[in-house]
């Protein structure tokens, strides 16, 4: 089940506009499709319009790359939007979604045995450390073992947490998206791609204290009996650096290469972007974002029926 807040939201992101371009008159026609949901589509204004003599769309070595406008569901940009690729961990993106739905917010998790690679926030056997704690270590400095304490917490055990994450996935109607487990790492059949990147981070960034997490650059965390300290830096290191960048999530594996989604606000529009399998995400990242700047303008269009 989905709000209604989530249901427009994805109607949104899931509405997209295809700029025609007619050179000889310099105009750019937006035709509009949309996608899944059943209704008018929302005549929201301004619109996003490519400026008459755009540059060249940027070159990225991105595998799947995506720019929408926020506000309006409109694309900016897209490059293999819809091919299954490694999320990496980005990943984590639907595990602070699920965990933030199931668990109180004043909930205290007790830390298991873990056995997990890669990035870790350092988590103590036996430690009782909050929600709020967890959701700092996975979406600031992306620490698998946070992942997976999320999801041994679970009622029904780890299976059940990754069953719930594919289970909002379906819900959020990410078609080509499905999660093996909660912390990113390359396994069989774990997959998504750009576009249901964008459109889960549009529900995530809807969320109040999701959006704050993300946009923290460095924190540290305490167990629940200040023995244990956890400091925590960001991955995303565009924080601070790019113009009106907010979050979201970083992603690296081998395999996966470099996975961002960047969520800017700047000047008054909301930008949501992704980059998957990228050979520098952070430069692609900031010179998409530049572009759409730099070659759009927000306009009032008419609409006839």
């Amino acid at each position: 089940m989905i709000s209604y807040f989530e249901n427009k939201l994805l109607y949104l992101s899931m509405a997209s506009f295809v700029f025609v371009a007619s050179f000889s008159l310099g105009l750019f026609k937006p035709e509009v499709i949309v996608v899944a949901f059943q209704r008018e589509m929302p005549r929201v204004s301004p619109l996003p319009v490519l400026s008459p003599g755009t540059e060249l769309f940027p070159i990225i070595s991105a595998q799947g790359a995506i720019a929408v406008d926020l506000t309006s569901g409109v694309v900016l940009y897209e490059k293999n939007s819809d091919l299954p690729l490694l999320p990496a961990s980005t990943t984590k993106i639907m595990t602070a979604l699920v965990a933030m739905e199931y668990f109180p917010k004043n909930e205290i998790l007790k830390i298991d045995n873990l056995s997990v690679e890669g990035q870790k926030m350092r988590l103590v056997k036996g430690e009782q450390i909050s929600l709020d704690s967890l959701l700092y270590g996975l979406l600031i400095y992306s620490a698998n073992d946070a992942a997976e304490a999320l999801a041994q917490n679970h009622e029904g055990g780890r299976a059940a947490f990754i069953e719930a994450m594919n289970a909002k996935a379906k819900a959020l109607h990410l078609d080509n998206t499905h999660f093996a487990n909660p912390t990113g790492l390359d396994e069989p059949g774990h997959v998504s791609t750009a576009r249901d990147m964008v459109r889960l981070s549009a529900i995530a960034m809807s969320k109040p204290d999701f959006a704050e997490i993300v946009s923290i650059k460095e924190k540290t965390v305490k167990s629940t009996d200040e023995k244990i300290s956890h400091h925590l830096v960001s991955t995303n290191l565009l924080l601070g650096k790019l113009d009106g960048m907010k979050g979201v999530k970083t992603g690296w594996t081998e395999a996966a290469r470099e996975n961002l989604v960047g969520y800017v606000e700047r000047d008054n529009h909301k930008i949501l972007s992704a980059v998957l399998g990228s050979q520098d995400r952070f430069g692609e990242t900031r010179e998409l974002i530049d572009w759409v700047f730099e070659n759009y303008k927000w306009e009032n269009l008419t609409y006839s029926p």
